[in-house]
């Protein structure tokens, strides 16, 4: 069992679908249906169940997206201190589902440009962790969305994005210009990890107390696949691309989602204030 192995199946485990995890990998579907099966040999368990939507993890697929997880955090940690010890400057970038790829057409090549010899090392979060690694400290500086809890995080907006409720374009509220909190209740809303910042939470769970339960979830591609599938209410950035049969219709009564970079308030390098000038001036108008 190796980290690659490992790292293979942390991306079908959270995309649910061996085609979407492929694509994320940069790779096809047969070497990583491989890998997977590899694995699974490896250790004498099955770790993926098929299901219509695609596969579910089994217990023992559940006990080693944990395990794994903590692993692969652990060696990326690794890398970046060796990196330090050895002289080479590395900067770690976290990434809150499509939050980097707002800037990154800009952002990319401005900070390649000023710092040709940083590595630059990403790590991509969940839904579970609005801070994208900072307040674990896996990370040096972030993109992310609000609201969150941002007790010891800097942060600087980028832009304001309305938020909407996605629907199917079937659904009787899908034809509506805008909606209202109150034209949504009793609905059945995607929800949150347990654990997960009350104050993340709170906004984009939406349904309040009147909402029916739904599935817990971490990707977003989890939550377009509940809407798509089952008529789960979620809600979403309104300029979140989104597959043909969904829409998503504007709440009128949310505030905005900020698109920010953040940082841990106490410990804003050089390197990261950098990282934050070059974000700011790449910024949509």
């Amino acid at each position: 069992m190796d980290l690659r192995a490992l790292r293979y199946f942390a991306a079908v485990a959270e995309e649910r679908h061996f085609g979407r995890a492929a694509g994320r990998l940069h790779m096809t579907q047969p070497p990583l249906s491989r890998a997977i099966r590899q694995l699974e040999d490896e250790l004498g368990v099955v770790l993926f169940e098929r299901t219509p939507k695609g596969v579910a993890l089994t217990a023992a697929g559940s006990v080693l997206y944990d395990e794994a997880g903590a692993l692969l955090r652990r060696a990326g940690r690794i890398r970046s201190r060796v990196a330090d010890a050895a002289g080479a400057v590395t900067l770690a970038v976290g990434t809150l589902a499509d939050a980097a790829e707002h800037v990154g057409d800009r952002l990319v090549p401005a900070f390649r440009a000023r710092h040709p010899q940083v590595n630059v090392t990403v790590h991509e979060s969940d839904l579970g962790d609005p801070t994208a690694g900072l307040r674990a400290g896996l990370v040096d500086v972030a993109m992310t969305r609000t609201p969150f809890d941002s007790t010891g995080i800097g942060t600087r907006v980028l832009r304001s994005v309305p938020v909407g409720v996605v629907l199917r374009d079937d659904d009787p509220l899908a034809r509506r210009t805008s909606l209202s909190s109150a034209d949504l209740a009793g609905r059945r809303w995607v929800r949150l990890p347990e654990g997960t910042d009350p104050v993340w939470t709170a906004y984009w769970t939406g349904g309040g107390h009147d909402a029916a339960a739904g599935p817990v979830l971490r990707t977003v591609q989890e939550c377009v696949q509940a809407v798509l599938w089952n008529g789960t209410s979620a809600l979403a950035p309104v300029d979140q691309p989104l597959p043909a049969g969904l829409v998503a219709v504007p709440l009128s009564d949310r505030p905005p989602s900020d698109l920010v970079v953040a940082w841990p308030g106490t410990a804003r390098s050089p390197l990261v204030r950098s990282f934050v000038q070059v974000a700011e001036s790449g910024r949509a108008p």
